[in-house]
């Protein structure tokens, strides 16, 4: 990986992404444009303090705890189990919201499903679940081949999501932040990411009319838009959208976080997704004391940061 902080940045962008947007979840653009969040705020829609954070986060936790020993779907499925049913990795000890698709993919592990057979299939199964959680996964496969980097994130979409729509989300979202770590400028990303992307996927014989679907990102220039054409809900490729957006549109961790947020509607999954490309583009050392302090369980945050630095440097 690029630098010591990059499990930092990853873990800790999501946290305080995720965390500004719980307070207000749900709420329309409109109305938060009457009181637009500026800064970590607590209560709102769950009535939990300030740094909460949700299950975007834990799941990621979850993902990233699997990560600090020899790579299995097993244990990660097993991880999100012991979330549903015992609140691991949770921000305070109980589970406040979780998505149907998710929830239920869970559900068939815990079952005996094995947890690359457990994602959704049908296209209404193409929620923000996977996306959400996804970016920890960078970590194991960054010096992969290209090849081997999409059937793995293939399979870990699928535990939850397993329709091609979230896994092709997943894919650009992790080959946008591996390009991250490379250091390179973020449009040279963009405009690299459109052909290497693309070509993959046709070399996978995916259908064309789903890869036409992500046009927005591989055929055009999604930052040109204006945000009353950007959607926040928590269809994975509006998430997906809004969080390049928001990246591509700003400077800066803070600005981009808080941008995503004030889209409304799914605002803690948008600021987690947006977030954690953020924290790798800045550095964790960019995200506002101020809003670090007040994350929940920041301790053991960094003891993961620390588990997983130490297990992908062995």
């Amino acid at each position: 990986m690029r630098e010591k902080s990059i499990y930092k940045d990853i873990l800790f962008g999501i946290a305080v992404g995720d965390a500004l947007g719980v307070p207000v979840e749900f709420k329309s653009r409109q109305a938060i444009e009457q009181n637009p969040v500026t800064e970590m705020k607590g209560f709102g829609t769950y009535n939990l303090p300030a740094g909460t954070f949700s299950d975007d986060s834990s799941l990621a936790f979850c993902t990233a705890e699997a990560l600090t020993q020899e790579f299995s779907l097993k244990n990660i499925g097993d991880n999100f189990v012991a979330w549903l049913n015992q609140n691991y990795w949770t921000a305070r000890g109980s589970i406040f919201d979780v998505g149907i698709t998710t929830s239920q993919a869970i559900k068939r592990i815990q079952n005996g499903c094995i947890p690359e057979l457990a994602g959704g299939l049908d296209i209404s199964d193409n929620g923000n679940g996977s996306l959400m959680r996804i970016l920890p996964l960078l970590v194991y496969i960054t010096d992969k081949q290209l090849a081997d980097r999409y059937q793995i994130i293939k399979q870990v979409t699928s535990i939850t999501h397993a329709h091609i729509r979230s896994v092709i989300a997943c894919f650009y979202y992790i080959e946008f932040a591996r390009k991250i770590t490379h250091g390179i400028d973020k449009f040279k990303i963009y405009s690299c990411l459109k052909t290497e992307i693309a070509d993959h996927l046709n070399f996978l014989l995916i259908n064309p009319a789903e890869i036409s679907l992500f046009d927005r990102l591989l055929n055009e220039n999604i930052y040109e838009l204006s945000d009353n054409e950007i959607c926040s809900g928590g269809y994975v490729l509006h998430t997906l959208e809004a969080s390049i957006w928001c990246l591509m549109t700003t400077g800066d961790y803070k600005t981009a976080t808080l941008k995503a947020v004030n889209l409304g509607e799914d605002t803690d999954t948008t600021g987690a997704v947006t977030g954690g490309l953020a924290g790798m583009l800045y550095g964790f050392d960019t995200i506002p004391k101020g809003w670090l302090e007040q994350i929940a369980r920041r301790n053991d945050i960094e003891n993961l940061a620390e588990r997983l630095r130490c297990f992908a440097s062995r």
